[in-house]
């Protein structure tokens, strides 16, 4: 067939307007629009005009199919494609450039959750329009658009997603996926799971409220320590933390006893509001007068000094093996010489775990500093 636009395609349009003939003549003048002259191609355009008002959906949709991709549509065209019913509107959606941030945002929210999926996965989304899909309540947009690693997500819009649908396994799973997730909004994402996770677990008739509530903060405070690769991470982290009230002095502890020394450094010198060179001169101080100055300053539990005082001190002796569970095995042995220093302290405790060590800190005298 003679793919050309001619004058005898405008005659057979006119003598024989079946919806058959419309469709097939849509087809072909769409197809060959960017290779037509400019006499050619405005004789096209005003066919389009016409043809975006036809009765019959499959001329328009054979428009939409062919115009998706073609940068030099009309944008009127583009736009009235776009509006129209989903068979017809979606690949407009979904492909054409000439469809403007405002063209979108206005159909985002005007027009149905198939065409917002639609919108979700084009190639690019702006900030703007991202904002304009999270807004639509649309759980399959929100997901698919989480999942475009093409569309622009701030931090913000990010943590509005983790705050509205964090506990849609939907949204949440394209969460997880995405290839970078800002450190503060895996934190958020992790603590809205865990709430949810918790109210399942406070259903158990097996386990008390409280059980329930400390494996949570377990889980999740050690899920947070494994978030920071580096000291920027860390920094970042420890904000976020402060600001939402998480930088407890559990997860102090927990660092430290894990290894993460550059964690706790940066935790306690921004509970002193210190700078963290000078944080780390007072936390290694020789005479150990400097730490329990600033341990004070931070306003941190005193139940807890003598864990962290001891902590740091056996940080210089000891550093993982390289061995399997090394992890483990290095907190094993530094939970044991904290304990020898609560011992010392004539402070009994009957279990040597980590959790069950935190949970009597908390019920220790607050006038408990050590020596």
């Amino acid at each position: 067939m003679d793919q050309k636009l001619n004058e005898e395609d405008v005659k057979r349009l006119l003598s024989n307007p079946t919806g058959d003939v419309r469709a097939e003549i849509a087809d072909k003048i769409a197809s060959q629009h960017q290779g037509l002259s400019d006499g050619e191609r405005k004789l096209a355009e005003d066919i389009f005009r016409l043809m975006v008002r036809d009765a019959e959906v499959r001329v328009r949709e054979a428009l939409a199919r062919q115009l998706k991709e073609n940068p030099t549509v009309p944008h009127d065209v583009a736009l009235s494609l776009a509006r129209d019913v989903e068979d017809v509107s979606l690949p407009m959606l979904q492909f054409s450039d000439v469809l403007t941030d405002e063209d979108l945002i206005e159909i985002v929210r005007s027009q149905s959750p198939e065409k917002q999926v639609a919108v979700a996965g084009r190639a690019h989304v702006s900030a703007t329009l991202a904002d304009a899909l999270v807004d639509t309540g649309n759980e399959a947009a929100v997901a698919t658009l989480v999942s475009n690693e093409g569309a622009e997500l701030t931090e913000n819009t990010l943590t509005r997603v983790v705050d509205r649908y964090g506990e849609s396994e939907q949204v949440g799973q394209s969460l997880v996926e995405r290839k970078v997730l800002p450190i503060t909004v895996a934190e958020r994402l992790m603590t809205k799971v865990s709430e949810n996770l918790r109210q399942h677990l406070m259903a158990r008739p097996d386990l008390t409220p409280e059980a329930a509530a400390a494996m949570m903060i377990q889980a999740r405070e050690l899920a947070v320590l494994g978030l920071s690769n580096s000291e920027g991470d860390v920094a970042q982290l420890v904000g976020h933390l402060y600001n939402v009230g998480r930088l407890t002095p559990s997860i102090m502890l927990r660092a430290v006893c894990m290894g993460d020394l550059t964690f706790f450094e940066v935790a306690i010198a921004k509970l002193a509001k210190i700078k963290v060179e000078n944080c780390r001169t007072l936390i290694h101080d020789a005479g150990k007068r400097g730490f329990e100055a600033l341990f004070e300053k931070a306003g941190l539990p005193k139940a807890f000094y003598a864990a962290m005082r001891a902590a740091i001190d056996v940080s210089y002796e000891m550093e993982y093996d390289g061995g399997p569970n090394d992890r483990e095995r290095f907190s094993r042995r530094m939970i044991e010489r904290i304990l020898t220093q609560y011992g010392d302290l004539g402070v009994d405790f009957e279990n040597d775990d980590l959790e069950y060590l935190l949970s009597k800190m908390n019920q220790l005298p607050a006038t408990m500093l050590g020596e």
